[in-house]
């Protein structure tokens, strides 16, 4: 797990370990093993809890569990309090859409006071097949079925500092097992994820019979549609280069497009890739394709 998230830090440019970072953390098992790797990782770590107390005594519950967690680990923890069913009736909105905007405002105020470099949100490739699917029900076009970013901009916080996503690049099984067999780290359960009247929740339960691989995919088709929608944006991304490098590549069968994207930028002269019909290898950097 630290291996992977800190390769895939590295590749999408999330973070730099010189400056702090802000990670939100609940008390599940998503967020806790976010703080435990980036911890590991060697970044420099200020949590930030919410408690919207909309579940009662558990909603405190999980607010002890986080202050007892970050004392033990010795991270700094600011704690805000919402009353989120009374703003929502205030602003006329729903419960969801009110705790969203409290909490994302909130992150993005302590961390501009604590100089953080960027607010760390545990969503992971289950969550982002989630996201995908339910778009897909509600009729979205092609940047609904980009999914969530790697690195995002807050439309809603003045100060844009972003908010990153470590953890796209694994599953919540993977996470469930570093935390119980790797590392030995408790974590708490949101009772309301059983509640199937929340569509989320739903598309969750069905999941739960899709393959680790067919969630891996899944997540990889939202990474593809974002470098399509920067393509069409006309942005110099590093998605927007790999879907036009794929572009490039389809005819020839190559699988490996993000490493051959990586080793050209990278200028690894002389490095191979092979297809079943191909060979590129890369010289003067470019890609020259042969066929085998």
């Amino acid at each position: 797990m630290l291996r992977r998230v800190s390769t895939y830090i590295r590749k999408r440019e999330l973070l730099v370990k010189d400056k702090p970072v802000l990670v939100a953390i609940s008390g599940g098992a998503d967020s806790v093993a976010l703080l435990d790797v980036l911890l590991r990782a060697g970044y420099s770590c200020l949590a930030a809890h919410c408690n919207f107390h909309l579940r009662g005594e558990e909603s405190n519950r999980d607010e002890a569990f986080v202050r007892d967690l970050c004392a033990q680990w010795q991270v700094p923890l600011e704690v805000a309090q919402f009353d989120t069913a009374a703003n929502a009736r205030e602003q006329g909105i729903s419960i969801e859409m009110a705790a969203r905007e409290q909490r994302y405002a909130w992150f993005d105020t302590i961390a501009h006071e604590h100089g953080c470099q960027a607010i760390c949100v545990a969503h992971h490739q289950n969550d982002q097949a989630e996201t995908l699917l339910l778009n897909l029900k509600r009729g979205a076009g092609l940047r609904g079925l980009a999914g969530m970013r790697p690195k995002t901009e807050t439309s809603e916080a003045p100060n844009h500092i972003p908010i990153v996503r470590p953890l796209l690049c694994t599953t919540r099984d993977y996470i469930e097992h570093y935390l119980r067999d790797k590392r030995k780290i408790k974590w708490v359960v949101d009772s309301t994820n059983t509640d199937l009247s929340i569509a989320r929740n739903a598309i969750r339960e069905q999941l739960k019979h899709y393959s680790k691989s067919e969630i891996e995919h899944m997540a990889q088709t939202a990474e593809h549609m974002q470098g399509y929608a920067d393509l069409l944006d006309g942005k110099d991304t590093r998605e927007a280069g790999l879907a036009k490098l794929y572009e490039k590549l389809r005819p020839f069968g190559f699988s490996e497009i993000d490493k051959i994207y990586d080793a050209l930028h990278r200028g690894e002269g002389g490095k191979v890739f092979t297809s079943k019909t191909h060979q590129g290898t890369i010289k003067h950097g470019k890609l020259w394709v042969i066929s085998v």
